[in-house]
């Protein structure tokens, strides 16, 4: 028995990045209409346990080029500006694409740039990729209890069901090669596994995926989120902010005061009402029209957070996360509240060891190095000695042991010693080698809050003082940065430290 199929259209073949969108959009459109509607003919129809049952299929559209001819920089100084955008080698390369709701404008800049530098058709189509049942849905619908048990039962032999053997992370990780015969990737990400990752996004989060803004703040504790909703309120009550709105958790939506009809126009993402409970990492969200806002995500403490949060924000191509939290001091000269700006990482974390191997070095970035350096010297107002004795550059040490300083015999003491580490946290790490496996510009700045091998302990009294006086301070160092970012540019951002010899094109 044949699958029902959307009608087939034959690749279209384009030279226009704004029209190869446009069809893109129509087909995926076309396809995930077609298995809603399959969905509700499914649903308003009794089913006998034994007859057959037709498939319902639909599959991803996606984007090829062939290229015979290795890209050349037209100048010497565009292959040190170029760090994506082409292709390293000759051949035919794809990828399937999802929710244009989402990425069309991102589609657009990479499709425009595969023109530049390569000069050939855009090939747009059908692949045989099918889309997931759950992923063609509205991200507020749920059906499942409008089925009967039958219908429950059978479901899978109607409709494609998540495939996690078609989301795994081979791409990004560099241990994917193509079989003989078979394209090569443009994109880290394919399609099913970026809807795969804005499911869990919205789960953990507790905001849609479109809220997200073009650069992350990471923070471990709750009083990070306090001044960062007292910072966004009080933009969202200035006529004159860069910044739209702001959203909470269970996207709840504060429009800055008088804002236009056309900048509302501008935003697209749902609104609703706060959650009966807090998410898991909630997500508050400082809008931008341009998407250069800020997001900041309470990840909680621990690395397998980290990794979690940074996992599934990766698909959105973000343009830098940074880590704001607090650590250890590890050296006789900190004092509580200094700042550390790391420029290495020892990985204690070993959530990562599978997908990034120990031996791969984390590189610092320069530009987001100098972003935070200079961040910090805009809000303190030090110079020079002055600003070196309240920040520190050096290695910082993240370990999945909340409690390391009871382990026998100091060997992680000797450990952090042969390191040169001079901070300890438990997420840095980890936020830093996935912004290196994913390819997204990456930084830590941490600031001091207790000293456990000098005696300095963190006691609830002396932390809660603590965190409330440095907080506000460290927070604000932090948006400095993202401005100083933004305004030197997304170009001079995207590092080709970040990229391998044999890179997909997309950012």
């Amino acid at each position: 028995m044949s699958a029902d199929t959307p009608p087939f259209t034959p690749t279209q073949s384009f030279t226009d990045p704004e029209a190869a969108v446009a069809e893109v959009t129509r087909r995926y459109h076309a396809a995930v209409e077609h298995l809603r509607a399959a969905l509700r003919r499914y649903i308003d129809t009794p089913l006998d346990a034994a007859a057959p049952l037709p498939r319902v299929r639909a599959t991803y559209p996606f984007v090829r080029i062939h290229v015979t001819r290795p890209w050349q920089p037209a100048h010497s100084g565009d292959a040190r500006r170029t760090s994506y955008g082409f292709v390293a080698g000759t051949g035919r390369f794809e990828t399937t694409l999802t929710r244009p709701d989402l990425f069309a404008d991102y589609w657009r800049e990479q499709f425009a740039l595969l023109r530049q530098h390569h000069g050939v058709p855009l090939e747009v189509g059908d692949s045989r990729q099918p889309i997931p049942l759950h992923f063609a849905l509205g991200e507020d619908t749920h059906f499942e209890g409008e089925l009967d048990p039958v219908q429950r039962a059978r479901l899978g032999e109607v409709f494609d069901l998540p495939d996690l053997g078609a989301m795994d992370d081979g791409i990004a990780n560099g241990t994917y090669w193509p079989s003989p015969g078979e394209a090569q990737p443009l994109a880290l990400f394919t399609a099913a596994r970026i809807d795969y990752s804005l499911q869990r996004l919205r789960h953990y989060s507790g905001t849609a995926p479109a809220w997200f803004q073009n650069f992350v703040l990471f923070t471990n504790y709750g009083f990070y989120v306090d001044e960062f909703v007292r910072y966004a309120r009080a933009e969202m009550a200035r006529p004159d902010s860069a910044y739209v709105a702001f959203v909470e958790p269970g996207n709840v939506v504060t429009w800055r005061t008088q804002v236009s009809d056309a900048e509302r126009a501008r935003i697209i993402g749902p609104t609703g009402a706060p959650p009966a409970r807090m998410p898991q990492m909630p997500a508050y969200h400082l809008v931008r029209a341009d998407r250069n806002g800020v997001t900041l995500v309470n990840i909680g403490v621990g690395p397998s957070n980290a990794k979690t949060a940074t996992d599934h924000i990766a698909v959105l191509r973000p343009h830098a996360w940074l880590m704001l939290g607090h650590c250890a001091g590890l050296r006789t000269s900190q004092r509580l509240g200094d700042y550390v700006l790391a420029h290495a990482y020892v990985r204690e974390d070993h959530v990562l060891d599978e997908e990034l191997p120990l031996w791969v070095p984390i590189p610092a970035l320069a530009e987001i190095q100098q972003a935070l350096e200079g961040a910090v010297a805009d809000v303190t107002g030090l110079q020079g000695a002055d600003l070196k004795r309240v920040l520190r550059t050096g290695t910082v040490a993240s370990t999945d042991n909340r409690n390391w300083e009871l382990l026998p015999n100091h060997l992680p003491q000797r450990r952090f010693s042969q390191s040169r580490a001079v901070a300890l946290d438990m997420e840095s790490a980890t936020i830093a080698a996935n912004g290196f496996r994913f390819r997204v510009p990456y930084g830590t700045l941490l600031c001091v809050s207790d000293k456990p091998l000098h005696g300095a302990i963190k006691l609830p009294g002396m932390a809660d003082h603590f965190y409330r006086e440095r907080v506000d301070q460290h927070l604000r160092i932090g948006l400095r940065a993202i401005e100083r970012l933004r305004a030197a540019g997304i170009d001079q951002l995207h590092s080709r430290k970040l990229r391998s010899f044999a890179e997909v094109a997309f950012q």
